[in-house]
């Protein structure tokens, strides 16, 4: 219960002070209390940045004690509240930044194994040092702490071929809610005693436990690569290619991305040096492969060209001549979402649909849209695993501020589409404070009385991250 909980001021924080490093107390920065979007900002408390897990544990151990709320930090990238809070008694805000050491690399075990400070970039130059490769790839890589990848189940572009978060972790340290250290990092495959914490973890944004550690499973980097931009017929033949790449291509393919029209106005209205391959078609894909030392990705993908052209599912295509052409076309979709901040959206929406039904939903959006005024739409996302970043914008010549009363409607709309096709609400960004109602709006019911059960469970002095996920008790 929140009501219950208590400031870390005054007796708590002297008592950690007399325990802890001075180095680990640090003067509260803006950054601290705010998210990416601007949409929250948190509530001022004691920032502390722990260097080991035992420092960790001693910090969770004193908080669950005196009742006082503990709030994870990560990067700070979170795209739904989770690691912001305005409602809380002045709450520890634990940062992870100095919790970054690569313990172990074993290219023979392909695992790594990471402290949860690391930056995704690092996780991934560590691998590339030993020949292999961590796949794991999403927009903010630069900055993202691994520690914030698991709790959220980030996805990103490689889910088709590699799998979210969840999916490379072997095994997790963790600091659970009374400061006990759940110690995980084991780099089995397999390993069936009993229930799996580590998967009950990974996606739990920080409110059942904070992870400290990762062993993360490594794979063999492609010796070749490639990639092509395509124009296609529209969303249904999206779908059709993707099939055919994987029937001509097999597992090479690892990265399928679909782009709309709305998307390159963007870029060109905004962010003119990014250059255009293929011009403005109303809608395209970017296939990115990796094959064995035999394979030829140009040569497939002329095939595949070929192929589907003479369907009826492309009707133009670049494909990359040098690996300097490929990361241009992949500066074009990681360029969208930084188009999208420039124009500001209205209501943004990170979710997944069957991918079978990704054409009607698409289809269906804008009459759902329209019903509550003029909007510009921008969908775009992973054909492959069905996420679609589906958001809505004003029209040329006004804000979104114009229509931040029109937010939630355009929202639950989007949702309530969502819903009826299946789908989820929440594909890859977690559900922080952003979508607690829409948990309970959307979610199975038994399913959400099991979450509720497990927090209850695991956290009975509700302290960790109270409020992401699942509303607090009061």
């Amino acid at each position: 219960m929140t009501s219950d909980l208590t400031a870390a001021t005054g007796p708590f924080a002297d008592d950690l002070r007399s325990k802890l490093p001075a180095a680990t107390f640090r003067d509260m920065e803006a950054r601290y209390l705010e998210e990416p979007r601007g949409r929250w900002a948190g509530t001022d408390g004691l920032l502390l940045a722990p260097a080991t897990t035992e420092e960790v544990s001693l910090i969770v151990t004193a908080a669950a004690k005196a009742r006082v709320a503990v709030i994870p930090y990560g990067g700070g990238t979170g795209l739904v509240g989770g690691q912001v809070s305005a409602d809380l008694p002045a709450p520890v805000i634990l940062s992870l930044e100095r919790m970054t050491k690569v313990h172990k690399v074993d290219a023979t075990e392909n695992a790594l194994t990471v402290e949860a400070g690391v930056i995704l970039q690092h996780v991934q130059e560590a691998a590339e040092a030993v020949d292999r490769l961590f796949p794991l790839t999403i927009a903010a890589q630069g900055s993202a702490r691994i520690g914030g990848i698991l709790s959220t189940n980030a996805g990103g572009v490689n889910v088709l071929r590699y799998g979210n978060a969840r999916d490379l972790c072997l095994g997790l340290e963790a600091v659970m809610p009374d400061g006990s250290i759940l110690n995980g990092l084991s780099p089995l495959r397999k390993n069936n005693t009993g229930y799996d914490l580590r998967h009950l973890l990974i996606g739990a944004e920080g409110t059942l436990g904070i992870i400290t550690a990762a062993t993360l499973k490594l794979l063999p980097r492609p010796a070749k690569t490639g990639a092509a931009m395509m124009a296609i017929r529209d969303p249904q033949a999206a779908l059709e290619l993707l099939n055919m790449a994987r029937a001509q291509i097999g597992e090479g393919v690892s990265a399928f991305e679909l782009i709309g029209k709305t998307g390159m106005d963007f870029l060109a209205e905004t962010m003119p040096e990014v250059r255009l391959p293929l011009g403005n078609p109303d809608w395209s894909v970017l296939i990115d492969l990796g094959l064995g030392a035999s394979g030829d990705p140009a040569q497939a993908l002329e095939d595949l060209f070929a192929t589907a052209h003479e369907a009826g599912l492309v009707t133009d295509g670049v494909i990359a001549q040098s690996e300097q052409q490929r990361r241009e076309f992949w500066q074009v979709r990681e360029s969208i979402p930084e188009g999208n901040r420039r124009i500001g959206s209205v209501s943004s929406h990170d979710i997944s649909v069957p991918t079978a039904s990704i054409p009607d939903f698409i289809k269906d959006g804008p009459g759902v849209i329209g019903r509550i005024g003029d909007f510009r739409i921008n969908c775009f996302g992973h054909v492959g695993d069905g996420n679609l970043h589906y958001n809505v914008f004003p029209m040329p010549g006004r804000a979104r501020a114009d229509h931040d009363s029109e937010r939630e409607a355009i929202k639950t709309a989007v949702h309530d589409l969502v819903h009826a096709y299946g789908g989820s609400v929440s594909a890859e960004h977690g559900v922080g404070r952003l979508k607690v109602g829409d948990l309970e709006r959307y979610v199975d019911p038994t399913k959400l009385a099991a979450m509720r059960a497990i927090k209850a469970g695991l956290d009975p002095a509700g302290i960790m991250n109270p409020g992401a996920v699942l509303r607090c008790a009061v």
